[in-house]
């Protein structure tokens, strides 16, 4: 059986790696190839799902590298699967794909790939690799388009921020080890020693919350929306922000086994939630307002991991995948469409083009979390295990969801609205719009918000009692009827004032805002000045410690390199000068002597026997009077 876990992640990953370098010339070829390679790889996650395969590999001495699908992860495969095959049958026909189609269907397959490992890892090694992986498509693939001003900008945002996060798992890595996980096994974790439970929990957390664009790092999810539509989908939904909650869920035991995890996760969640819902409510272009409905709905799922509400969690994440991945495409065939993602440019487009607008209508009634459609029944689940950590976590999540009607509502409001009496006065914001949606779109889009609505059975007894089987979780609360009455009632309410402060003129509109102070609505437009906030206090003072240890390394380690080596160039020219005129002077003169010698010692030579006796007599009476005078 594991060479159906081996094919489900081999799949998306070879066939990207092979699309990714093909190049433009086969651009003919390449969305059937990849949307081909998408379904097959959702036919493997099915089987997956089904036989539930185990695999291992040997990795580095005494661990090795584990996938396995069990019941959390059977859903997460078929999850990140089917929205993957729907999100590039809807890209067949955006044109903001075009160009190297290659690069981009094989990136999506690669970015889709890496999720499935990571939520088949058993081990923190995979885990890893997979998470890197993930990092590394979805910078390329936001800067997609990187030839367009601020394309490339946003991706490294989108990037450093995701980045640093990430550092919380090696630094849980290394604290595993040395709390003796040597396995690093996810279910071992649990049972690290401390202090370095204390670390590794840490570290997990901030690398989870940074991933699924929780506060502090939410910004990075506004900049990820210079992206392609088709990417935006895939992103916000299955992928990438769901890995983090994904992973909070995975890990609740070790929440659990901290004591001090799990209520700052719960609360972490809760206060995203409701944050970004009014920062949700406060934009004015329609990918803005998903993309920070997304933190919030990801918040849902990281207040399910806090509360121990892992079957809650869960079906948040698959109706929130499924649900967002159809308002992202809707988005973006009326970006194509129209050129612009300006609500107030959007009046009238659900009337205009009508699959769409049919799509966007049940999609955005699901975000909402009326009743019966499937996030009224997630959000629900949550909710209860939320009450479990206390009454105040339980209101601050029921205020959440009442935002979430009140942002859902907006944006239906808008795209609504009778056409205006000049409709294309307010398009091509954004690009030229074809004024058409491609025959590849209603598919993939119907077939998302179809079970967006669907899921919501999951909320009857029988299916829910299923999920709790299935994800291990038999012991976690279900909603009281009373809990099930009060949030419909709060959800519908908040609709409802939604739409009647929808309907006013606009005059009364602004009249009604005009005592909340401009500041506070300018924070909520630019995302709470999160991204502001991270330059001062990270960007800047780490920019700043960097010229200064350019400028310590130029002056004192360069300084100090460059002295000592003018110190030697100096030594050497002494050792030179001291090896001319001391050494070499001395061999010239006692060459010069011993030549001076010699011809002082030929001239007696000559060769007459007379001159030699004379020499031999004055030699003889030298020596005869150095002895007399020596005596």
């Amino acid at each position: 059986m594991s060479a159906v876990l081996w094919l489900l992640v081999a799949l998306p990953l070879g066939a990207g790696a092979v699309l990714a370098v093909t190049g433009p010339r086969l651009d003919r070829w390449v969305p059937a190839a990849g949307v081909t390679a998408a379904v097959a790889t959702l036919g493997a996650a099915v089987a997956a799902a089904l036989l539930r395969p185990t695999a291992r590999a040997p990795l580095f001495a005494g661990t090795e590298a584990g996938l396995a699908v069990d019941g959390l992860s059977a859903v997460m495969v078929v999850t990140v699967a089917a929205v993957t095959a729907a999100v590039l049958a809807f890209a067949v026909g955006e044109p903001g794909t075009r160009g190297n189609r290659g690069r981009f269907f094989g990136l999506m397959l690669l970015f889709s790939g890496a999720m499935l490992v990571t939520v088949t890892a058993t081990t923190l090694g995979p885990l890893l690799m997979a998470w890197e992986v993930m990092g590394a498509t979805s910078w390329a693939l936001i800067g997609y388009r990187w030839r367009q001003p601020g394309k490339a900008a946003a991706a490294d945002v989108a990037f450093l921020t995701t980045r640093a996060a990430d550092l919380g798992l090696y630094l849980a890595a290394g604290a595993a080890l040395a709390g003796g996980v040597t396995t690093l096994r996810l279910d071992a974790l649990p049972r690290a020693a401390s202090p370095w439970l204390h670390v590794l929990t840490a570290g997990v957390v901030v690398a989870a919350l940074g991933k699924s664009a929780q506060l502090p790092f939410s910004f990075w999810l506004s900049r990820a929306m210079r992206g392609p539509s088709a990417v935006s989908a895939l992103l916000h939904s299955a992928t990438m922000v769901a890995a983090g909650a994904y992973l909070l869920l995975r890990t609740a035991p070790l929440l659990e086994a901290t004591g001090w995890a799990g209520p700052l996760v719960a609360w972490s969640g809760a206060v995203t939630a409701l944050a970004l819902g009014l920062v949700a409510v406060a934009q004015t272009d329609l990918k803005q307002l998903l993309a920070a409905s997304t933190s919030a709905q990801v918040g849902f799922m990281v207040m399910a991991a806090g509360s121990h509400g892992v079957a809650g969690g869960t079906t948040q994440l698959v109706a929130h995948a499924a649900t967002k991945s159809g308002l992202f495409l809707a988005a973006g065939a009326w970006l194509t469409a129209l050129g612009t993602k300006r609500l107030p440019a959007l009046r009238g487009a659900a009337c205009v083009h009508r699959p769409v607008g049919v799509a966007f209508t049940v999609g955005a009634l699901t975000l909402a979390g009326l009743p019966p459609l499937s996030l009224w029944a997630a959000k629900d689940l949550v909710l209860a295990a939320a009450r479990t950590r206390g009454t105040c976590l339980y209101g601050v999540g029921l205020a959440a969801a009442a935002v979430a009607a009140v942002y859902s509502v907006k944006a239906l409001w808008y795209v609504t609205r009778p056409l205006p009496p000049d409709p294309g006065a307010g398009y091509d914001t954004e690009r030229p719009g074809t004024r058409r949606v491609s025959r590849a779109t209603p598919a993939p889009l119907l077939a998302l918000t179809s079970a967006a609505a669907l899921l919501g059975v999951l909320a009857l007894p029988g299916p829910a009692s299923w999920l709790r089987r299935l994800v291990g979780a038999r012991d976690e609360p279900s909603p009281e009827a009373w809990e099930l009455g009060l949030s419909a009632g709060v959800v519908l309410a908040a609709a409802g004032a939604a739409r009647w402060w929808a309907a006013r003129p606009a005059p009364a509109r602004e009249a009604a805002v005009a005592p909340v102070p401009r500041a506070v609505v300018r924070g909520a437009r630019n995302w709470l000045f999160l991204e502001r906030f991270a330059r001062i206090a990270v960007a800047g003072p780490v920019l700043t410690l960097a010229r200064a240890l350019a400028v310590f390394d130029d002056r004192v380690i360069d300084g100090a390199v460059r002295r000592t080596a003018r110190g030697g160039l100096a030594a050497a020219r002494l050792a030179r000068r001291l090896d001319d005129d001391g050494i070499d002077a001395a061999v010239r003169a006692i060459a010069s002597g011993a030549r001076s010698l010699g011809r002082w010692a030929r001239r007696p030579q000559t060769g007459l026997l007379h001159q030699y006796y004379a020499q031999a007599a004055v030699g003889f009476a030298a020596l005869v009077l150095i002895i007399l005078l020596v005596r």
